[in-house]
């Protein structure tokens, strides 16, 4: 992996949301996703290379705030997001954030970007990831059990990257399928919108999860689940809020991103300490099995990993080279001598006499 050399000295290039939603139409909303898909699979196979380590998290009743850092070695990067499910009825994001890229070497950043869009699209990426890994081979039909604002880009990554056609869509909230339909019923996709997560699930081999609610929740229960289905469990995050029942896990094959955080926060903080769960990376690597046969039910317990963000990041850094997305900003202090700080704010001052 080549350093990412920093653009100059002292400014800091800058991705605003704006900057962020120009730079995804100037790509193309499934290129994008296609590239970043290939981007987080370049580092899930140099999965051992990465400082590992569960999220730093703030709980509170209202919601999470949460830092997520890794590091390859060369690059260091973090993310901020919070997780509020209450925001919703204000208005506001459930999930909203921002990321940072620095060199190792300097300290110095190298990238500050929105990673509000980001993430959704990194989520869908690493999404479509594991259902191509895991998922029964010829799977075209996704069931879709919530219908927020990472519903679209679930479907639109499992569309470009896993050949999904047909989209069965279900929200406990109608307005939400219905927004959700409006969004994709160009994109190509055949929409159906259901009116129980029963219905959602009829007929579909990839089922997705992704409710918001912080509380522990039954989604789908045992009995909805039949055999050789793949799940992409998303919305549980954090530590009580878990979205399908325990009995499913106890007929599945369990993958996660990395367990030390996934038992604290993902759908198998229900099971045992020993519940026997498999590293995605490894599977992608070749040192672990995914879907062994067309029976098996597997379950990609997912609540988010660091080196999920740091590859978005580094796709970011890499694409707004020579382009318009970005400004450069001056957040960096860059006195003529390094060792006079106090010296450049004194000659700032519009009293001093020159």
């Amino acid at each position: 992996m080549n350093k990412i050399a920093p653009s100059s000295k002292a400014l800091v290039p800058f991705v605003s949301v704006d900057h962020m939603m120009q730079l995804v139409h100037h790509i193309g909303l499934e290129t994008l996703l296609i590239e970043l898909y290939q981007t987080v699979e370049e580092d899930f196979k140099r999965w051992e290379s990465f400082d590992k380590t569960p999220r730093l998290a703030s709980h509170s009743e209202e919601g999470v705030i949460e830092l997520m850092p890794t590091s390859d070695g060369d690059i260091y990067g973090f993310k901020y997001v919070n997780g509020h499910p209450k925001n919703i009825k204000a208005g506001l994001q459930t999930v909203a954030g921002f990321g940072l890229l620095a060199d190792v070497a300097t300290g110095y950043p190298l990238l500050l970007t929105e990673m509000t869009l980001l993430t959704a699209l990194r989520t869908a990426a690493t999404s479509a990831l594991a259902t191509r890994y895991l998922a029964p081979k010829g799977a075209t039909t996704l069931a879709m059990i919530g219908n927020g604002a990472q519903s679209e880009f679930q479907a639109l990554a499992l569309k470009a990257i896993c050949g999904v056609k047909n989209v069965r869509l279900y929200d406990i909230d109608q307005r939400a399928t219905q927004k959700a339909y409006r969004n994709l019923k160009t994109s190509g996709l055949n929409i159906i919108a259901c009116d129980s997560a029963q219905k959602a699930v009829d007929g579909a081999q990839i089922i997705t999860t992704c409710t918001a609610d912080k509380q522990y929740a039954t989604i789908l229960t045992d009995n909805m689940i039949g055999e050789g289905v793949h799940i992409n469990a998303i919305g549980g995050d954090c530590p009580g809020k878990t979205e399908l029942h325990k009995d499913i896990l106890s007929r599945a094959n369990t993958f996660v991103e990395y367990p030390p955080q996934t038992r604290i926060e993902g759908e198998i903080q229900q099971m045992d300490a020993d519940y026997p769960v498999t590293e995605l990376w490894k599977v992608i690597t070749g040192k672990a099995k995914g879907r062994e046969n067309s029976r098996q039910i597997t379950l990609f317990d997912s609540v988010g990993f660091a080196i999920e963000d740091f590859s978005a990041l580094r796709y970011v850094h890499n694409k707004i080279k020579n382009t318009q997305f970005f400004e450069n900003l001056d957040i960096l202090a860059d006195p003529d001598d390094a060792r006079d700080l106090f010296g450049m704010l004194q000659r700032a001052n519009p009293s001093q006499t020159h």
